[in-house]
């Protein structure tokens, strides 16, 4: 695979860092030379947070440029949004948990939350897909990340990313009974 950029975004809480954690580890363990940063300033407030990780062989820094995301991975509908407009690329793709946070920029009411007719004409303005997950059954918000994880193995976007090393790369990263919790949910 070329280079190779994957986008993650949400607020502060719902599992951003096991996320990308969960994305580098089975990335890896499908064959891929990946890196990956996060960031963690508002992740107490309520903020933005994101990971960046980066798949190939000639990728020199982790972060995703932007317009050059090939997926965009979000936990949350406005945070997905913002995401297509600045780090998706032209016939980029983007999977997001249709959960909506009062995030800073609702509160204060500088931003609306997009509805689906809006959030479609913004991917197609790219020309790219867009996936809309929710489940009714999540018995933790926490557990949207591992959702996520689960439609990705299904829709095959990623090369070798599999249920198989999902499963590995939880079974190193939890314990107990919130892995067999999140092993469920996949």
């Amino acid at each position: 695979m070329k280079e190779f950029n994957i986008y993650m975004c949400g607020v502060g809480g719902q599992g951003i860092g096991l996320l990308a954690e969960m994305m580098i580890r089975t990335c890896s363990k499908a064959g891929y030379e990946v890196k990956g940063v996060d960031t963690h300033g508002l992740a107490q407030r309520g903020g933005t947070v994101v990971s960046h990780l980066r798949i190939g062989k000639k990728v020199h820094t982790p972060l995703v440029p932007p317009g050059q995301a090939d997926i965009v991975i979000a936990l949350e509908r406005l945070e997905a949004l913002r995401a297509v407009h600045t780090m998706m690329k032209d016939e980029g793709k983007v999977i997001f948990y249709d959960v909506r946070y009062q995030t800073v920029d609702n509160r204060l009411g500088t931003q609306k939350y997009p509805d689906m007719d809006e959030f479609e004409i913004a991917v197609k303005s790219k020309h790219g897909q867009v996936v809309r997950v929710f489940r009714d059954d999540v018995p933790d918000p926490r557990m949207q990340n591992v959702v996520l994880i689960s439609e990705l193995i299904k829709l095959e976007w990623i090369d070798g990313f599999s249920k198989k090393f999902v499963v590995e790369s939880l079974t190193e990263l939890m314990q107990g009974k919130g892995l067999e919790k999140n092993l469920k949910l996949l």
